[in-house]
């Protein structure tokens, strides 16, 4: 296993915060994490994890069985923008029934160690995305295709990050390659291959649609369908 080389969420906030241009602040307020989110594209809740602060319980509610599809985010990279701007429109407007959510249980395999890499993937857990959720998405969304198992190598630490799952992972969490090879301190590649609109849009699409259960997310996968043949 690779050993940590992870410095303390001080530091960490604080070079998410030379990429976008802020002054560093510590302990973060609100507002500062706020602004940090906007300047990186990272999520607030995103910026909890980093910063070792504690995430609401209500953001680690979810349908085990669902998670973003590889038919929804296909079909949503293959939409206009303003599709794309609908079908997100149309997410945010559905509210999983009561009762249907319960909050996350890490399996044992999904219990990491301090790494970049176990930051990265819990950053996708509150994406409702597990290894072999990530693996799809990523492939679709970056064309950086590897097996669950790799995914959660990185987790455990027992594969380093490298340029090439750094453009994946910021793929899927539609953010600059930038901004996550400033966090982890991973060298980008000679051309990162940093996400395009439609790439960020559909990461937004993923944020939206987290806490939907499966029978939702699967007519959001309709809707897109039939607006691609609009």
């Amino acid at each position: 296993m690779e050993p940590s080389n992870l410095p303390g969420p001080d530091i960490r906030l604080a070079r998410l915060a030379r990429v976008a241009g802020l002054p560093a602040t510590w302990p973060p307020t609100h507002d500062f994490l706020h602004r940090l989110a906007e300047g990186t594209g990272l999520r607030t809740h995103d910026l909890l994890l980093v910063a070792d602060l504690p995430v609401p319980a209500t953001a680690w509610l979810f349908d085990g069985t669902a998670g973003a599809s590889s038919s929804l985010v296909s079909h949503a990279l293959d939409l206009t923008d303003s599709g794309r701007r609908e079908l997100r429109t149309r997410a945010r407007s559905m509210t999983a029934p009561e009762g249907t959510l319960a909050p996350w249980q890490p399996r044992p395999y999904e219990q990491y160690p301090p790494g970049f890499g176990s930051l990265l993937l819990r950053m996708l857990a509150l994406r409702n995305l597990n290894w072999s959720g990530t693996a799809k998405v990523m492939c679709l969304m970056s064309g950086v295709c590897k097996a669950a198992t790799t995914i959660g190598a990185v987790g455990r630490g027992t594969k380093p990050l490298d340029a090439e799952m750094l453009d994946g992972f910021a793929a899927t969490l539609g953010t600059p390659v930038a901004v996550l090879a400033e966090l982890t301190g991973v060298r980008p590649s000679a051309a990162p291959r940093d996400p395009g609109p439609e790439v960020v849009a559909t990461a937004s699409l993923i944020w939206e649609v987290r806490h939907l259960t499966w029978d939702q997310e699967a007519e959001l996968s309709a809707y897109a369908q039939e607006l691609a043949g609009s």
